[in-house]
């Protein structure tokens, strides 16, 4: 079965001219002309990317989702082939129903109709890893169900493992394949397909993000019904509104499109700043709007998270950058470990200006992120800036950010919609606020830290006597008086901050 797989992908491959890849340059380019000559029949008059793209499709639905993944690496692929593989559609034919039906029964064991009070056999939606159907409770509640496609695992464990051994060739025959680290890619891609497969998952993150945002009038995420999911399927509230790329039926319902543009900038720097928790699969398709003009959000089998670290550094790049700051943003790339120590701030600092001043005060439908994004890339090697895996995701998520705010707005002023978010986010973090929030929050671990301290000694005098017992103890002892005067500055500042909430 893998045999006649790989020749499928090298017949493609060949259709679509993707050996020039390899032959116009490096150890295999001697290949190119006898190849040229042998397959003079072959039409490839279009550029590389689109035929890459043909192919990507041509092999199916998961090489789509790699390619889609793939897109947003502009760290690491050229930004021609980037921009060519950002407009795969992960669009695939459902299957039967009767399939779909027989898969209920199994799981539930039991007959659909003794489950649903109605089930609609026809799907809604499609795609590559499942597809949905609508249906209603016995209490009435009109839900959604989305069913995991059969024997899906198989195949992709199946197509990761090509695309491993492919990936490694790219590596071995590519002059610029080991800097592109196709391998770590497939990586990546197989983590996230992972989380895709178990819709248990997918379900304690739509509710993680929905209770995020409870009766906000932001966005709106559908509830879960916990009592009829499983891993591959799950059941949740049916949600209906206008998808967000439908701008003409946006305005026939009196959608204020310049504000919802500016909500969606809103939505994600409060997923990404206040909860370190955001959707990153942004795209149009998994995006509607209500008829109360708020956001309704699908699909949330990829989602990311950032620690309070990675916040706080990437919102001072962020107001740096809105600032133009650019020495602030250069210094916070060393503090935060990303660029070594022995960076040159000063040349740094000159290499993201050159990049970055020439965007400001534009209107987004002159600015292209992914392009700029690229020139940053290429700005962090130069300095050799390390990419941060769990930044990746964001990358992705502001990027569709920026499809969508084009579509809906291409005035719209990004930075004067964003610096006072951040600006507000950053005072909470930095001033009293956000000293008395990290004070309540490590509290508990001093109130159990500090009662142990007399025991943990005796324990460690007694395991140590013969293991310069006296130098352990003089560091004890300096140990206990910094933690007593810690403790006493505690205790000021808590003083202190109540002293303020009174006057205040």
């Amino acid at each position: 079965m893998r045999i006649f797989r790989l020749l499928k992908i090298q017949s493609v491959a060949f259709r679509y001219g993707l050996d020039e890849f390899f032959t116009t340059h490096g150890p295999l380019r001697f290949l190119n002309k006898p190849i040229r000559w042998l397959t003079f029949w072959r039409k490839l008059d279009k550029p590389r990317g689109e035929r890459l793209r043909l192919a990507l499709e041509a092999l199916g639905p998961i090489f789509v989702k790699f390619g889609q993944m793939l897109s947003t690496r502009r760290d690491l692929i050229p930004h021609d082939i980037a921009d060519e593989l950002a407009r795969l559609q992960d669009r695939v034919p459902p299957f039967s129903s009767d399939i779909a039906l027989g898969i209920l029964d199994k799981t539930y064991e039991n007959k659909v109709d003794e489950v649903f009070l109605k089930f609609h056999k026809d799907p809604i939606a499609s795609a590559s890893v499942a597809q949905v159907h609508l249906a209603v409770l016995h209490d009435g509640t009109e839900v959604a169900v989305k069913i995991l496609r059969p024997g899906i695992a198989p195949i992709i464990t199946h197509d990761i493992d090509l695309m491993d051994t492919g990936a490694w060739l790219v590596e071995k025959l590519w002059p610029d394949g080991r800097r592109l680290k196709l391998r770590q890619v497939v990586s990546e891609f197989a983590r996230h397909l992972d989380d895709e497969l178990d819709l248990m998952r997918e379900a304690s993150n739509c509710s993680q993000l929905r209770r995020n945002f409870l009766n906000s009038p932001l966005l709106l995420v559908p509830e879960v019904y916990w009592d009829y999911c499983r891993s591959n399927v799950m059941v949740m509230e049916r949600v209906s509104g206008v998808p967000i790329s439908h701008v003409d039926e946006l305005i026939a319902n009196h959608i204020d499109i310049p504000y919802l543009a500016r909500m969606g900038v809103e939505i994600f720097f409060t997923q990404v700043f206040r909860d370190g928790y955001f959707h990153a699969d942004m795209h149009p398709g998994n995006i509607f709007v209500g008829d109360d003009g708020r956001y309704i959000a699908v699909d949330f089998g990829i989602m990311g998270t950032l620690s309070d670290e990675d916040k706080n550094y990437l919102a001072q790049n962020f107001l740096a950058f809105f600032r133009r700051d650019y020495a602030r943003v250069a210094q916070a790339h060393v503090e935060a470990g990303w660029a070594p120590k022995e960076t040159r701030v000063d040349e740094f600092e000159t290499a993201i200006r050159a990049v970055c001043e020439p965007i400001f005060d534009k209107p987004l439908k002159e600015i292209s992120f992914g392009r700029v994004l690229f020139q940053l890339f290429q700005t962090s090697r130069q300095f050799n800036v390390e990419i941060q895996p769990q930044l990746v995701l964001l990358q992705k998520t502001l990027l569709n950010i920026e499809g969508l705010g084009r579509d809906l707005d291409p005035n719209l002023d990004l930075w004067k919609t964003a610096k006072p978010f951040l600006e507000n986010w950053m005072s909470e973090q930095i001033g009293l606020r956000g000293l008395s929030g990290r004070i309540q929050k490590e509290a508990p671990n001093w109130a159990v830290i500090f009662p142990q301290f007399p025991r943990l000694l005796h324990h460690l005098l007694a395991e140590n006597r013969n293991q310069g017992l006296e130098d352990k103890l003089q560091k004890l002892i300096i140990e206990e008086k910094r933690q007593n005067r810690l403790l006493i500055y505690v205790v000021i500042l808590l003083i202190a901050l109540l002293l303020w909430q009174v006057i205040q």
